[in-house]
């Protein structure tokens, strides 16, 4: 071929930017069905079933992945098992999203006929506007007709990446119609590093017996014992329903001449810093690392003390 890269960094180079360009070419020609199609999805109110063979098979995956962990159930039939009985996994409200870049690929027939058959709707993903595919989708998502990124313009890598592009574009158009919030994202990704940092303090805190509380005419003798006892470095200050003030083992040693002629109002800190339930761990731990101090107290609406939660605690989860 002519003009063919010299160096692997060169056909490298190549690669990412012929596939860069066709990813502007398809944002500038938006599929004209694409708000159909999210639409079409919403108004189902069914799962997105996913199909395609080949390299077409494996972003299919993905992007069922994609749209069930953002709030649009979906999964993935393998076209060759859906003709060995994968079909009675389809229900009728669901919508159907076949992928093949030739709109020709014989083994997702079976799939096309079964959808016409039980008036399931097809949105289909090809680069051939008159191919079997598209002439069978209610919703055609045609991508730019460009050449393959791979030396030999054979194997799919620029039609694959509009693909998947086209898929995520989908995923956060349906995110947004959604509103889908970063506390729905949490609930699908509750594992790993990601479900940690999407964790709320309400779900990490101690509670109940474990709460070091204490009055402000509580005797420090006392104080000290309570502080040791509950093991958290520090101890709340409630007067009637409220926090009005907490007692570190800092104030403590700062206070050490005389400490047991005092009571906890004298040494306490007044205004202490808190937290909510709903808010995100790795806030908590900012404003624990803002403000120097050990542990939060969380608060409810009306300032009463629910829970604690310490500095330990987050770092043990991986909270960053």
């Amino acid at each position: 071929m002519e003009n063919m890269p010299t160096t692997v960094i060169d056909t490298a180079r190549d690669v990412l930017l012929s596939e860069a360009a066709a990813l502007t070419t398809l944002a500038d020609s938006l599929p004209a069905d694409f708000e159909a199609a999210a639409q079409l999805i919403l108004d189902r109110n069914g799962k997105v079933v996913v199909g395609g063979v080949g390299k077409s098979g494996h972003i299919g995956r993905k992007i069922a992945a994609t749209l069930s962990s953002t709030g649009s159930p979906a999964f993935f039939i393998h076209p060759t098992e859906a003709a060995h009985g994968d079909l009675g996994m389809i229900e009728e409200h669901d919508t159907a999203l076949l992928i093949s870049n030739s709109g020709e690929t014989s083994e997702l027939l079976v799939m096309i006929e079964f959808c016409q058959r039980f008036d399931i709707p097809i949105i289909g993903i090809s680069s051939v506007p008159g191919s079997t595919l598209m002439l069978a989708s209610q919703c055609q998502l045609l991508l730019p007709k460009v050449p393959e990124a791979c030396p030999i313009r054979l194997a799919p890598m620029t039609s694959t990446t509009m693909t998947l592009a086209l898929g995520d574009a989908l995923a956060a158009s349906l995110m947004q119609k959604r509103g889908f919030s970063p506390t729905d994202f949490g609930v699908f990704h509750p594992g790993g590093k990601l479900g940690v940092q999407l964790m709320r303090v309400g779900q990490v805190m101690h509670d109940g017996d474990r709460l070091p509380i204490l009055t402000p005419d509580t005797p420090m003798k006392e104080a000290v014992l309570t502080i040791s006892e509950k093991g958290f470095g520090t101890a709340g200050i409630m007067e009637g329903d409220k926090l009005v003030g907490i007692i570190t083992d800092g104030d403590v040693r700062r206070n050490i001449d005389g400490l047991f002629d005092k009571t906890a109002r004298d040494i306490m800190t007044k205004t202490p810093i808190t937290t909510k339930t709903d808010v995100p761990v790795s806030q908590a731990l900012s404003k624990i690392e803002e403000h120097a101090v050990s542990a939060l107290f969380v608060v409810d609406a009306d300032g009463k003390p629910i829970g604690i939660v310490h500095l330990h605690d987050l770092l043990r989860l991986g909270v960053q």
